[in-house]
């Protein structure tokens, strides 16, 4: 990868943070946008979980004695403990709107400014 196409890759990063939709269609794709991205990068963390794993299966196994059982807690601790992350993350990225609803963020946004508004002193 060339510098011209991180440099111009980390600018619309830049430009995706700092967005501020016009209109209610492009607030939808804003948030649209953002879903994909992160489920996006849940793939791609999932994905290199099982290369990872999979390359230190082969490592461990080349490293074994003859008798010697694969099955013990130090050839399992990256495989649980990364897995127990990768979870969190698929949670994170797909719970919320199971739970919460698809408009949860919006309706909550709504009640806080509506609450706000209800206790100003005037």
């Amino acid at each position: 990868m060339s510098i011209e196409s991180r440099t111009q890759r980390r600018m619309d990063k830049n430009e995706f943070k700092n967005y501020t939709p016009t209109s209610p269609e492009d607030a939808k794709y804003y948030e649209a946008l953002k879903k994909v991205k992160r489920i996006k990068g849940f793939y791609t963390h999932a994905m290199v979980y099982v290369v990872i794993n999979i390359m230190i299966v082969i490592i461990n196994v080349q490293n074994m004695e003859v008798g010697e059982s694969y099955f013990r807690m130090q050839n399992m601790t990256t495989l649980l403990f990364w897995g127990i992350g990768l979870l969190a993350h698929g949670l994170s990225v797909f719970l919320p709107g199971m739970i919460l609803g698809n408009n949860w963020e919006e309706r909550k946004i709504k009640e806080l400014m509506e609450k706000d508004k209800n206790n100003k002193w005037e």
